[in-house]
Formats: C-alpha cells, structure tokens, sequence
C-alpha cells in the first residue's frame, strides 16, 4: 500500500531519510531559494523552481545540477506549476502569505514550507545536529548573530552565523566540516511559515527576540501578525528564553510562549539587573543569570568604558552585547571569553560607522537603520544631531520619531520617495526644526546634495547622521549602496579635511 502523502512528509525529519522522487516546487531564485533546490536535488527530489525573475548564473547552475526552472510572472498560476503537480511547495522568505501561488497551494491542499523547516528537517547531514541560537527582532539581529558566534567560537566552539544574515542555514546544514552550534537570524518572514507542520517544529537551544517596533505591516498585514510572528522564535525553546526588559512586549511573547519544560525566562537590559538578567551596575556589564549565587552577586563581563574604546557602547549596542552574552552563557561559554571576543570585535559596515571628523564634526553612516525603531535608536546615541532621513517607509508611521527627538535635531535633509510622511510630521511636531529636502532627478545627485545641505546645518559639536528610517530601494540597490554613496559623498565634499584616523576606522565590504 502507498504512504499516505501527509504521512510521508511528517515522516521526512532526517538527512537520510527517503526524499527520492517527491515532486517540490521551489518558489523564488534569490540565495534561499537556489540553496533550497540545491540541496533538494542532492537529496534525488524532482524540482521545479518557480520565478518571475532569475539571474543568470543562478538559472545556468539550476540547469548544472538538474532541476526545472520555470520563469513566469507570478500574479498568476503558472500552467507549468500545475502541470508539475507539486507534492511540497518551498516558499523564499519574500513571499507574501496571501500570494496567489500560495492561495493556490493551500486550496490544493499542497503542503507549504519555508527554508528554516527544511534546514531543521535536514539538520543530522553531517552527523551529531548542531544546536540552534536563534535571533530575532525588529532591529539589531545581525549584530547579536555575528557577536554571539563570535564568543562562541572564542569558547572553543564550532559555531557560525546563518540565515537571514545572508547564509542560507541549508549551507551550513550542509558544511562537510560540521558545527557544534548555529547561530540562526530569523526574519518575520521566515518565523511566519515555521512550526506550522508535523515533524518539522524548531525546538532551538535558546532563543531571544531582541524587540518589537511596527515594521514590515505592509507584508504581514497587521501589528498582530508581525508581532505573533515574532514569538514564534521561543515555541519549544529547551535552555533559555532571552527577553529586552526595556520592550514589554517581548516578554509578554516568552510568556505565551510553549516552551520545553525547564526553560528559563531571561531579561537584559541597560539597568541593574535582577537575579535572572543581564545588565549594567555602576558601569560594569554583569551577568546575574548565569550564576550560582545569583541572588547575592553577579559576575563581570566587561565595563561600559572598555566598550566605549571598542566603539561599541551606543545603547542599544550595549543591549545587542547583552542579548549575545545571555545566549552564549546559556552555552556555558565563560564570562572572560566573552570579553575576549569583544575586544576583537568589530561592527559591520553601514552601522553606526564614523566616516569622518572634521572641524568637530562628526559624519556617521548608519544606512542599516532601515525603519524607525533603528533609527530612534541611532539617534538617542548623540546629544545634537543633522539627522538625514527618508526612503520606503514600508506603511509605517514615523510621527512618534520625529516627535521624541525634535529637541536635539539641528536639522533635517529629507532624501527618498516617502518624504511627504515625513515632512508633515515635522510639521505637526518640530516646525522650527530647519528642514531640507533632496529632489535630485538622478540617484547619484542624492547623496552629494544631501551632504551639502547637511554641511550647511552643522555646527561644531554636531553629529551628521545618515539613519534614513526607512527602506533604500526607491534610489539605491540596497542599504549598503546607500551608505557607500554617503560615505563617498562626505569625503568628497570634506576633500584633504577628511582626517587619517577616520580613514583608518572603515570596514569594506557590507
């Protein structure tokens, strides 16, 4: 008698299980989805990728290793899709639930994964499964990931970065080498589709949602779904639940959350912690949870004033630190291997990173603050700020932004396609905040434009600070061309008065 097909899939929870001959539509050709019919194709599936869009070099390896490509616009169901008749459909994280290929999937009552239930499914390829980290959060994800695999890796640990930070986990499921410990970044996006099907629920090691601020609502539909996305990260979390004791909201998400039994509920926060926290008591970065007497003491990490010379002590880097420190401690990685780590670590490019230093004036490129929440951030690390603002507000509000910080604003240059929201809540909330606008007919006119006006606004003592809260894609290819173009922009205008030191001080790469 042949398996029932829902009986099969659940029972698909291994590398070496049987994955020969499932017929599975892979929806997208970005990094996820060419990782996703990768390792399908190893694994002897029939696989058909779905996509309005294909680069080149991606659909040339599709045809190297296999598998179908199919490149039609998607507002419809391709007749090539239904012909193929998909057992499993695989979805890229930018794909909207209610998608028209999705509607039709559920309809048809094909079963939907993402790429994260795959990669956990697959997890045991190279033998003993590494533990799961699992990160997540409105803002700050990429910095927690890179800084916990740091420490974990100064621990003695084989661990790496993975997921939304730009390696698919499909690729390091399938490291030869093996790891002892992931650290998974998990978008929205991602944390909609997991834990939906039998067989394939996360059970992370630890887990932390670092806060919650109203983004990506034109792709999840409402704050409710974006937020009930996020909790996802803690479902079955087996050591520790990291929550920021400064966002109610994420612990709210740790209390609703079922978890294995035994997990712990754990706080960080820029405060004095309490006997289950990280925190910071008279300038010294301490872990009270972690520690057998944590009712009376708590142990030393670092101090906030070593950080400040790492240039790693803007608040909510501090709270990053923490967030990494939490998780890594639930590992039993000790606190001076923590601080080893941080003294060799360095943030990535386009966050908070100084370009230059001229007549006390400071230019800071922090182009990944790409909605308010990171942008309100950014702009509570400077007392007196040129702020440079605007791009794709995503349908988010920007009101309480401009509201919160209007007191410490020198001024404002408004660059992007959404400067209306903007503009008319500086009107309503900061009108004597001096306010310029960049309508540059061409993408390489924004920025040097911007730069001048910024120029003129700026006084000694003054930070001029590129944190558009907002999305890059009308004018630039992404968030990293956008901090290039600012960078280059500032030195160009500042010539010979650029000094050595900031030079010296900046990363290539994004």
């Amino acid at each position: 008698m042949t398996e029932p097909l829902d009986d099969r899939l659940a029972s698909l929870t291994s590398w070496h299980d049987d994955w020969s001959g499932l017929r599975v539509a892979v929806l997208g050709l970005g990094v996820t989805g060419f990782s996703v019919a990768d390792t399908l194709v190893e694994l002897g599936s029939s696989v058909l990728v779905v996509a309005s869009t294909a680069d080149d070099d991606r659909a040339r390896l599709l045809e190297v290793i296999g598998a179908g490509l199919l490149r039609h616009p998607l507002d419809v169901v391709p007749e090539g899709l239904r012909g193929f008749d998909p057992q499993l459909v695989i979805v890229s994280p930018g794909f909207h639930p209610d998608h028209p290929v999705l509607e039709w999937a559920a309809a048809s009552g094909i079963a939907v994964w993402g790429d994260i239930e795959l990669a956990w499914r697959l997890r045991d390829k190279v033998g003993t499964p590494a533990e799961w980290l699992c990160v997540t959060g409105t803002n700050g994800k990429t910095t927690t990931v890179q800084l916990a695999a740091t420490m974990l890796v100064a621990g003695g640990l084989r661990a790496a970065p993975c997921g939304n930070i730009g390696v698919p986990v499909l690729d390091a499921i399938r490291d030869p080498q093996g790891f002892d410990v992931l650290v998974v970044e998990l978008s929205s996006y991602q944390l909609h589709w997991v834990n939906r099907n039998a067989g394939g629920e996360l059970v992370p090691y630890s887990s932390v949602c670092l806060n919650i601020a109203d983004d990506h609502l034109d792709w999840h539909g409402s704050a409710e779904a974006y937020r009930e996305a996020k909790g996802r990260v803690y479902q079955n979390t087996r050591a520790a639940c990291v929550y920021n004791k400064a966002d109610a909201v994420t612990e709210e998400l740790v209390r609703e959350a079922d978890v294995i039994e035994g997990a712990r509920a754990i706080g960080f926060g820029l405060g004095v912690p309490g006997p289950s926290d990280l925190g910071i008591v008279d300038g010294i970065v301490v872990d009270r949870a972690f520690h057998e007497e944590r009712f009376t003491s708590a142990l030393e990490i670092t101090t906030v004033e070593e950080l400040a010379e790492l240039g790693l002590a803007a608040p909510h880097v501090l709270a990053n630190i923490l967030a990494a420190s939490a998780l890594v401690r639930s590992m039993g990685v000790p606190p001076a291997v923590i601080k080893a780590a941080l003294e060799g670590f360095r943030l990535d490019a386009h966050r908070i990173e100084r370009v230059a230093l001229v007549r006390d004036v400071l230019w800071i490129d922090d182009s990944k603050a790409t909605n308010p929440h990171a942008a309100d951030a950014s702009l509570r690390a400077f007392p007196s700020v040129v702020w440079i603002a605007g791009g794709l507000l995503k349908g988010v509000e920007v009101d309480d932004l401009v509201r919160g910080h209007a007191e410490h604003l020198r001024g404002v240059v408004l660059i992007g396609a959404d400067r209306d929201a903007l503009r008319e809540a500086f009107r309503r909330h900061a009108p004597d905040v001096p306010l310029y606008e960049v309508d540059a007919p061409e993408t390489r006119e924004v920025m040097p434009s911007a730069v001048r006006l910024a120029a003129e606004l700026a006084e000694p003592g003054d930070v001029v600070l590129l944190a558009p809260a907002a999305a890059s894609m009308d004018q630039f290819r992404d968030y990293a061309d956008r901090g290039r173009s600012y960078a280059q922009a500032v030195r160009e205008f500042l010539g010979g008065e650029a000094d050595d030191e900031s030079a010296s001080q900046r990363t290539d790469g994004e």
